[in-house]
């Protein structure tokens, strides 16, 4: 049951971060890998004793070449889980991570034995992505963006502990807990139409704050408003020539015409995520012998979804998944006052509308066909991304009942990010595709190769200035330490589950 690199049980509990420290394993296919089509690869049920399900890669072959190797074993691993149906997923950007690999998706019937895993969702509950418009150009933003960078940077906290300037109190944290973005808008952080556009109209319900610890809501509470530390950022990007490759999907979602200015926020829920996922772990390491239930990693510790403790920490995750979508709606509020202020014109008149805010690392209550029946699934998505097609429109904003989810996808702070769609091609992946790029390289090894100073030198050269909290996590971040993210969105094409709407490139970035 032990992992090689979780030796003894006291050091399990970790963070993904800290597993995106650890090498990153040399690239090779397990031998009986079967390439069912262009862009899936399944691992049989036979390679593994202990598997319930076939393990599948979404990949192009390009990727595959070099894909991580501990996604092989993380995958097969994941498809021995309780409850779990069809195939075990790991998307193009798939890489080691801590318990599922990063990239992972996988749906648990809650009716028959299905589960519930705080290494299938991620210690940062919520980590997502949202990005938001302007009537901006490029030609008067650029001129002013060293002014406008600085004063983001000064506006939204950032880095390792940092607090947030919302000041409340542990009784009012729970307020947040309980109604996530919604609770924004009472006071005075949200348009109230912005909550349309946010994954669950900002709020999971469910959420029971008596099931999260004094020590997670110690963690927690003064941190609302923060970017944090690791890949988070802040990011102004622009709209380029030739890269809006459907006009008019681009147009209903918000973007209009080359040269536009728009704003991706990349964070979760800090600390009170982190410490919500390591209660939980140790509790279901605990209980899982009382469910007899048997596990390849202890790093997918987990209960019986409807087992006392698999509700409790269902209870606890959407506690701290309505903090993260408040977190990242009172960055939007700042966001729009720093505009404001450096435009000399409100919020309102820049355009500065909600696109839409998705998260990635969460697990949810869906509906899906198995075996030709619609069924109840939880489906874990970690580092993945939700990404809903037209069939579902009755789940999104009138705006996208037609042209399907947009779905946020970041790749590096030098090479750029992508605007995508949900398609119903998705359904075969339980309406789950990739959340960015992916590391190549880990973070320790970005660390000892790249010099930060000079990255950031280099960058504002190629016409990207960063403002970032240190020059080793602006390291960590680096375009080489990613893979290219127009191969992954490629593959995500080609294999029907999104269709790339608009890449955007960057011009400025407040990193953590």
């Amino acid at each position: 049951m032990n992992h090689p690199n979780n030796p003894n049980h006291s050091n399990v509990v970790s963070s993904d971060m800290d597993a995106e420290k650890a090498s990153v394993q040399p690239a090779g296919p397990p031998a009986d890998l079967i390439q069912v089509s262009d862009t899936v690869w399944e691992v049989p049920m036979t390679h593994k004793k202990g598997m319930r399900v076939p393990a599948r890669i979404i990949a192009n072959k390009e990727i595959m070449k070099t894909m991580d190797a501990g996604v092989f074993n993380q995958v097969t691993n994941v498809a021995s889980l309780p409850g779990i149906v069809k195939y075990a997923y790991c998307m193009p950007d798939g890489h080691w991570g801590y318990g599922f690999p990063i990239g992972g998706v996988a749906a648990f019937d809650i009716e028959n034995g299905g589960i519930i895993s705080p290494g299938g969702i991620g210690f940062d509950i919520n980590c997502g992505m949202r990005l938001i418009t302007t009537n901006l150009t490029v030609d008067q933003v650029k001129p002013r963006i060293k002014e406008l960078v600085d004063a983001l940077y000064k506006a939204v906290p950032a880095g390792v502990g940092c607090k947030g300037f919302v000041k409340v109190s542990k009784e009012e944290f729970k307020e947040v807990m309980k109604y996530g973005a919604q609770w924004c808008v009472k006071n005075g952080y949200a348009w109230p139409e912005d909550i349309e556009f946010i994954e669950s109209k900002g709020r999971i319900e469910h959420a029971d704050p008596a099931k999260v610890t004094d020590r997670a809501i110690k963690r927690g509470f003064d941190q609302l408003g923060t970017l944090g530390s690791g890949n988070h950022y802040l990011e102004i990007q622009e709209v380029r020539e030739g890269n809006i490759f459907d006009p008019v999907t681009a147009k209903a979602m918000g973007i209009e015409k080359v040269g536009q200015i728009v704003i991706m926020v990349h964070c979760g829920s800090r600390g009170f995520g982190h410490q919500i996922g390591t209660d939980y772990l140790r509790t279901f390491l605990d209980v899982m012998p009382k469910y007899g239930i048997e596990i390849l990693d202890p790093e997918l510790a987990c209960a019986p979804f409807k087992s006392p403790e698999g509700q409790d920490y269902y209870a606890a995750m959407a506690c701290a998944a309505n903090m993260a979508f408040a977190n990242r709606q009172v960055i939007t509020h700042r966001i729009r006052e720093v505009f404001a202020k450096v435009f000399g014109k409100s919020a309102h008149e820049l355009g500065m509308k909600l696109i839409y805010d998705v998260a990635h690392n969460i697990a949810k209550l869906e509906q899906h066909i198995v075996d030709g029946k619609e069924k109840t699934l939880l489906v874990h998505r970690k580092g993945a991304t939700r990404a809903f097609g037209p069939a579902r429109a009755h789940e999104l904003p009138a705006a996208y009942h037609k042209t399907g989810q947009p779905v946020i996808i970041g790749g590096s702070m030098e090479t750029g990010s992508y605007l995508l769609a949900g398609t119903d091609g998705a359904d075969t992946t339980f309406a789950s595709t990739a959340h960015g790029a992916g590391r190549t390289m880990s973070r320790g090894q970005a660390i000892r190769e790249i010099d930060g100073v000079k990255l950031q030198k280099d960058m504002e050269v190629a016409g990207i200035y960063v403002h970032a909290v240190t020059s080793k996590g602006l390291a960590e971040e680096a375009g080489r330490a990613y893979k290219n993210i127009d191969t992954v969105v490629d593959s995500l094409r080609a294999a029907g589950i999104t269709r790339p709407i608009v890449a955007l490139k960057p011009i400025g970035n407040v990193k953590g």
